[in-house]
C-alpha cells in the first residue's frame, strides 16, 4: 500500500488558523478512512481537531482537504456519525477556499475522516445534504456494469439511508482511473422503478476542485439507489 500526504487549513470564530497534516495509508476499497490531525509544524503535537479546537467552531477552510493523488471523501465525525462532509482537493489543483457546509461547535473527540486512494483506484465518492440537515457519504469502486454506491459507514444503499429526506446539496468525485471508463452522466439516483429521480456529475479531481451544487435533487424512497455505469 502507499501513502498520501494529506493536508488542510481552516480558520476558526477565534480568529486563529489551523493547519492539519497527515501522512495516511491510500485506502484500496474507497471506503477506509485516516484521522487528519493537526500539524506538529504549529502545534505542540498531532491532535485531533475536535481536542485541539474544543468549544471553537470553523468560519473558513482556507485550504479544502487536499491529498498528494485521489481524495474519495472527508468528514467530520463525531462519536461515531458523519456531523459534517467536507471539501476536498487533490494536491496542486486546489483553487478556492470554503465555507463550511454547517455551523458546528467542535467537541474533545470529534476528529476529521479521510479517504484517499491512489490515482489508479477506481474510486467514486458521492457526498449529499438533506433538507433535515443530515450529511452522508457513499461510495464504492467501479467495475464493469452497474455499481449502487454505499453508506460509507452503515454500509446501506441510499433508500435505506435516507428514506423519506431530500437531498438539497450534493457533489460527486472520480478518480481518473474511473473517469476513463464512467459511460454514465455521473451518479443517478434511482426510484423503486429504476428510473432517474436525481442525478449529480462526477468530478475528476486531477482536474478541477469539486463543489457542492444544489440542482437535480431528489427526494429519497426506501427501495432508491445511487447508481454508476462503468465499462470494463
Amino acid at each position: 500500500m502507499s501513502t498520501s500526504i494529506v493536508t488542510a487549513s481552516c480558520q476558526l470564530n477565534d480568529g486563529s488558523t489551523v493547519d492539519l497534516y497527515t501522512s495516511m495509508t491510500e485506502s484500496t476499497d474507497a471506503t477506509s478512512t485516516s484521522e487528519l490531525l493537526t500539524s506538529t509544524a504549529y502545534a505542540v503535537s498531532a491532535t485531533s481537531i475536535g481536542t485541539f479546537a474544543n468549544g471553537k467552531s470553523i468560519t473558513a477552510f482556507t485550504q479544502p482537504v487536499t491529498g498528494t493523488n485521489n481524495i474519495v471523501f472527508a468528514y467530520l465525525e463525531r462519536r461515531g456519525a458523519i456531523l459534517m462532509i467536507l471539501p476536498i482537493a487533490t494536491r496542486g489543483v486546489q483553487s478556492v477556499p470554503c465555507m463550511p457546509y454547517a455551523n458546528i461547535t467542535l467537541q474533545a473527540g470529534d476528529t476529521i475522516q479521510v479517504c484517499s486512494s491512489a490515482a489508479a483506484t477506481r474510486a467514486v465518492g458521492y457526498s449529499v445534504i438533506t433538507s433535515a440537515g443530515v450529511h452522508s457519504i457513499f461510495s464504492g469502486l467501479d467495475s464493469t456494469g452497474n455499481i449502487e454506491l454505499l453508506h460509507v459507514l452503515s454500509g446501506q444503499g441510499i433508500g435505506a439511508s435516507l428514506t423519506g429526506q431530500t437531498i438539497v446539496r450534493h457533489f460527486g468525485t472520480q478518480s481518473s482511473a474511473s473517469n476513463l471508463k464512467n459511460t454514465s452522466g455521473g451518479v443517478y439516483v434511482l426510484n423503486d422503478r429504476g428510473l432517474p429521480a436525481g442525478s449529480c456529475g462526477l468530478t475528476v479531481l486531477s482536474n478541477l476542485q469539486p463543489t457542492p451544487n444544489a440542482m437535480a435533487g431528489a427526494t429519497v424512497g426506501l427501495n432508491f439507489v445511487a447508481r454508476v455505469t462503468t465499462s470494463a
